[in-house]
Formats: structure tokens, sequence, C-alpha cells
């Protein structure tokens, strides 16, 4: 296992912020699925929910998108690539990622970390839906 590395928190040597810290802190946003905004990405055959997304009033991001994705039993998500970044966490499920150098087996548990313009697919191969976070940065429109 590794060592754990140590933190020194934000006050040493930290670059001038870009989004600039208001004079009053922001309150949290705390949201269930079930306040997010249903969603196709068309081809797929998976429907989603964006809980965190710039266009979702109930926790309106900036930066970060977080949606969740249910791929049903022997449904796909198509090959494609995009610009912004992915972390894919499996949260029920298994199934097959398809990605330009073939495809690769996945499971619950797993965190799938995609780089811009990353070739990428999800096929779910079993007979229950996985469910999929998908966390990106900056988000989809």
């Amino acid at each position: 296992m590794a060592k754990y590395q140590r933190y020194a928190g934000y006050a040493h040597e930290a670059p001038d912020p870009i989004i600039p810290k208001p004079d009053v802190p922001p309150d949290p946003m705390i949201v269930t699925v079930q306040d997010g905004l249903p969603i196709l990405f068309e081809p797929c055959e998976a429907p989603a929910i964006r809980v965190v997304h710039p266009t979702n009033p109930n926790a309106p991001s900036r930066n970060v998108g977080v949606t969740m994705l249910y791929v049903p039993p022997q449904g796909t998500v198509a090959f494609g690539s995009h610009e912004p970044e992915e972390v894919y966490a499996v949260m029920e499920g298994a199934g097959i990622m398809h990605f330009t150098k073939g495809p690769r087996p996945i499971k619950k548990g797993d965190f799938i970390y995609l780089a811009p313009w990353c070739e990428h697919g999800i096929e779910n191969t079993g007979i229950d839906q996985m469910v999929v976070m998908v966390i990106t940065s900056p988000t989809n429109p």
C-alpha cells in the first residue's frame, strides 16, 4: 500500500484564485437525484439525470457536472469523445467500456478516468441495470 502524502493546505504558495472569494460564503446546496434534470444523450440507449449542472437551478455549478447514468441490461452508450475530462464511478452493475485500444471489463466500485478526447463507450452485458455516476469538468452543454 502507498504511504500517505501530507497536504499542507491552501495557504502555502497558493496561486491567486480564478473565482474571487465572496464577502459572504455561499450556502451549500444539498440535492438528490430527484432534484436533477432528466436528459437523453443521443444516440445512447441510457437515460441520465443531471444532478449538478449549470442548467439545474437546484445545484447550478459553474465548473463541474455530476450526472447519474442508467444503462439498462444489454443497453449501450455510444462510442465517442469530447473535450471535458470525466470520471465514471460504477455504482451498480457490470459491463464493458470500449476504448480505442479495445474493451475493458468494469464493475461496481471501479473508477474510470477519461482524459479530454479519450474515445469511450459503455455496454451493459449483465441482466441488471448499470448505474454510473459521471463527474465532468468543465460541464457538457
